[in-house]
């Protein structure tokens, strides 16, 4: 039951497997696609900024 036996963890280690007694790592990532990325962007316009403007400032009044 050591390096060579082929169902135990280190056996497995030993030999490079994996299987029920050493699992394989989940990768918890997810990605989102790039083309469902570029689509949403796509679909909505751009609200064009509109500069106010500014107001004049009233001239003091002369005594």
């Amino acid at each position: 039951m050591g390096r060579g036996d082929k169902k135990t963890k280190k056996g497995k280690i030993w030999k490079g497997s994996y299987g029920n007694s050493r699992k394989r790592a989940v990768n918890k990532v997810k990605h989102t696609p790039v083309a469902k990325a570029t689509e949403e962007v796509e679909a909505k316009p751009k609200a064009k900024k509109v500069k106010k403007a500014a107001k004049k400032k009233a001239k003091p009044a002369e005594k």
